[in-house]
């Protein structure tokens, strides 16, 4: 059983995991401030990853948003909205002081690109040889992956794999699909996004239209890039998730607009992450597990900051 880490901008899970089956145990979850100083963030980190039963010397996995150097374990987040008290800090170098028992190494890489490979490997786009994953939270994570491997470049592939990076109408793509950009257009400093969405559920218009426009915008976007990718299915993970029934057809329209209509006659298919949430544990045990010859996990690869 392989140890992980999970770093969400919300929480952080730590569990033990089979990379060979998916199989997840000792699984524990701390609500996580990414608006906290460093010495807060990381004090919730090392205590949610002292709850597992670890022997000393362990390899971990950690699973963690960008921007980020995951070679060296250096965060690089700077004006995304989280996580900015710890710019500069070397992650790698305070695990493997400040975990109880010390960690014999730390494989980090990209929270989407865990999630995909997770899924691709345990999950419901498992036999894809090419599919793509998207993290709908705090903003979008994406992965495209091909027979196996995370990709950063090649037909359809945004700049270094990462769809945060492009653009929808001349702005930055999180500028309409992010939580902030959800909250700020609502314009209720009293309501999160998982309360709009239940407001549209609950027949409010107004937040209504505001989540349809943003999952449509978000899939024309998104579709021309799987066209060209050549994508059999896309997985759809994340919080937002969570209120699939006003994300699914709203995605759906804006995919089909952008040339990628799921459920095609071509074996074009939208997936809903499975319903447990395991996917980037998956994925982060996976990477810890794979021998090394460089210094970088072998699987995935692709993973910049």
């Amino acid at each position: 059983m392989i140890p992980v880490l999970e770093i969400g901008g919300t929480h952080v899970t730590a569990a033990l995991v089979d990379p060979l089956d998916g199989r997840v145990t000792s699984r524990t979850r701390t609500p996580l401030d990414a608006d906290g100083d460093a010495g807060t963030i990381l004090g919730t980190v090392r205590r949610c990853a002292d709850g597992l039963p670890v022997p000393p010397g362990a390899r971990w996995g950690v699973a963690v948003p960008g921007p980020f150097d995951y070679a060296r374990g250096i965060a690089l987040f700077q004006g995304v909205g989280k996580f900015d008290a710890l710019y500069g800090m070397d992650m790698r170098a305070a695990l493997l002081h400040g975990l109880r028992q010390r960690p014999g190494d730390v494989v980090f890489l990209n929270d989407a690109h865990a999630f995909l490979t997770g899924e691709w490997s345990a999950g419901t786009v498992r036999g894809h040889r090419r599919a793509v994953g998207i993290t709908l939270g705090t903003g979008v994570g994406s992965a495209f992956l091909a027979d196996g491997r995370v990709l950063d470049h090649g037909p359809g592939v945004p700049p270094e794999g990462r769809m945060d990076l492009t653009e929808i109408a001349g702005r930055p793509l999180e500028d309409t699909v992010s939580r902030r950009a959800i909250l700020a257009r609502y314009g209720d400093p009293a309501a999160d996004v998982h309360d709009i969405a239940g407001r549209a559920g609950a027949g409010e218009e107004r937040a209504r239209r505001l989540l349809v426009g943003v999952f449509t915008a978000l899939g024309v976007e998104l579709g021309p890039r799987l066209a060209d990718f050549g994508a059999t299915a896309l997985v759809v993970g994340g919080s937002m998730a969570d209120s699939w029934d006003l994300v699914a057809p709203a995605l759906s329209t804006g995919l089909a607009t952008g040339g990628w209509p799921p459920d095609d006659p071509r074996m074009r298919a939208m997936k809903r992450a499975g319903s447990v949430g395991d996917a980037a544990l998956v994925g982060a045990a996976r990477a810890a597990a794979t021998p090394i010859s460089d210094g970088s996990p072998a699987v995935p690869r692709g993973a910049r900051p």
